[in-house]
């Protein structure tokens, strides 16, 4: 059993602290620093995410609660989510520093950042349906304003306003979900709905769960609350694009893990709910992705692919010993290679027209070849982080009983191929253009770094699964 904590241990939520303190430190020097000192606030972001990140590592091997009455949860996946989340956000920031370096509100940008960092962080400890909401709530509000920071351009505007519009729509549904499972069960913590609902009338669980599902699903980017992904990925600042394609989705799935473990399988369908969601989400992003001539919405319909995959380890949870640490993994092999890619982009200024990387090979070839390692990685070839995440997703859902979901992610994988080769063909085979235009170093030593994270991560897997196997998913 786990220790269901009534006590209120202000350690357990340290990084969550220092985020906030952070953000208000960085909001309070954007506002009164001089014009010209702006980038420094990337600096107190990246100090504010290294403390947070080692408040977390401290908490690993630790006793595993849940506190805060029973509503917050300090176990090993909740901390290893956050660390994901906290590297994601720090190279985030190194990608933001050239790209807004002429924008006069360069400084609040990184406040909203770290609020954004917060709500993912949030939604991976959350074990109550208000700190879940809440979670996505945080990360909602402040992603919207991230899409559309570019006041501007009218595609930044437009990404803003239609992923506004859609999480008005699903987080309202989510919160009638909740309203319903707290009607049903009394209670609104994951642990006494656990126990409450099993005698829960069956129609009105069905109903609440598939609500409550549908806000998780927008976080996620996934069936049926995945349209405003390509529309961001491609109009969003890029830098923002990465972030809001890889952040809310690590904590979402781990939200989805909890609340899917918390509801009693007799009475809902979560399982196959949950495989069919998966199955649709990764058919639809890669059949949409095959025809898209713009490489920033390829990676957004490649992002909903990618959720598909991540399903999958829900799916699995309860049933296959290696369903978390697999979900975990692919969570951190997902991030570094979507990172990679983004981070090419934001190097090459936000060029997505397909055929301007042409030729990107003979121009620069460090830049097409962490191209190439992030693609191949997410299509899942070996030795690349990517393809150890796949296998794993694969023997899980196998073990779990649902071998035609792996089937058909095995067929959804190289049917991606075509539409990453679609990209890097031109940039290998064909001449190059005009001369190609960069943005810094800041984006390129990210870029570089996080293609080399793809091919570690993927050679010494053994040790993050050897710890990623330790964790475990309260309550449950």
């Amino acid at each position: 059993m786990h220790d269901m904590g009534m006590d209120m241990p202000v350690g357990t939520v340290v990084p969550e602290i220092v985020l906030v303190v952070g953000a208000v430190v960085v909001l309070l020097f954007a506002l009164f620093g001089p014009r010209r000192a702006q980038a420094f606030a990337a600096v107190l972001a990246l100090a504010t995410l290294l403390v947070a990140a080692v408040a977390s590592a401290v908490m690993l091997r630790g006793p595993q609660p849940i506190t805060f009455f029973d509503t917050y949860a300090a176990d090993d996946a909740a901390v290893w989510a956050k660390l994901i989340v906290l590297a994601v956000a720090a190279v985030v920031v190194l990608l933001s520093v050239e790209w807004f370096a002429t924008d006069a509100r360069h400084g609040e940008y990184y406040t909203l950042l770290l609020l954004s960092t917060l709500g993912a962080v949030v939604l991976a400890s959350a074990a109550d349906l208000m700190a879940l909401i809440l979670g996505v709530l945080l990360s909602s509000a402040t992603g919207y304003v991230l899409a559309a920071y570019h006041r501007s351009d009218a595609r930044s505007g437009e990404a803003g306003i239609k992923y506004y519009l859609l999480g008005a729509l699903t987080n309202g549904a989510m919160v009638y979900g909740a309203v319903l499972l707290f009607g049903l069960g009394a209670t609104t913590t994951l642990a006494g709905l656990a126990d409450a609902l099993p005698g829960a009338h069956h129609l009105a669980l069905v109903a609440a769960v598939a609500l409550f599902v549908v806000g998780l699903a927008f976080k996620l980017g996934a069936v049926p609350a995945h349209a405003w992904v390509p529309d961001v990925a491609d109009g969003a600042p890029a830098p923002a694009a990465a972030f809001l394609t890889v952040a809310p989705k690590v904590g979402a799935l781990v939200a989805l893990g909890r609340l899917a473990l918390a509801l009693p399988e007799d009475r809902v369908g979560w399982r196959l709910l949950v495989a069919v969601m998966a199955a649709a989400t990764m058919t639809l992003g890669n059949l949409a992705a095959l025809w898209q001539d713009d490489v920033r919405r390829l990676l957004g319909w490649s992002a909903v692919s990618q959720s598909g995959y991540g399903l999958m380890a829900v799916v699995a949870l309860g049933r296959s010993d290696m369903a978390l640490a697999s979900l975990l993994y692919f969570l951190a092999a997902y991030a570094v290679a979507n990172l990679a890619a983004f981070a090419v982009v934001v190097e090459l200024r936000g060029r997505s027209e397909r055929g301007r990387y042409a030729g990107l090979a003979s121009g620069q070839p460090l830049l097409a070849l962490v191209l190439v390692l992030s693609f191949l990685s997410l299509v899942g070839v070996p030795p690349l982080a990517g393809f150890t995440a796949k296998v794993l997703l694969f023997a899980a859902t196998v073990d779990a009983g649902y071998a035609w979901l792996a089937v058909l992610a095995v067929v959804n994988s190289v049917l991606s191929l075509a539409y990453y080769v679609r990209v890097l063909a031109p940039s290998y085979f064909e001449p190059m253009g005009a001369p190609i235009p960069l943005l810094g170093r800041w984006a390129k030593t990210a870029a570089v770094g996080c293609g080399a994270g793809v091919v570690v991560l993927g050679i010494v897997a053994e040790w993050p699964l050897q710890a990623f196997h330790l964790a475990r998913l309260l309550p449950g």
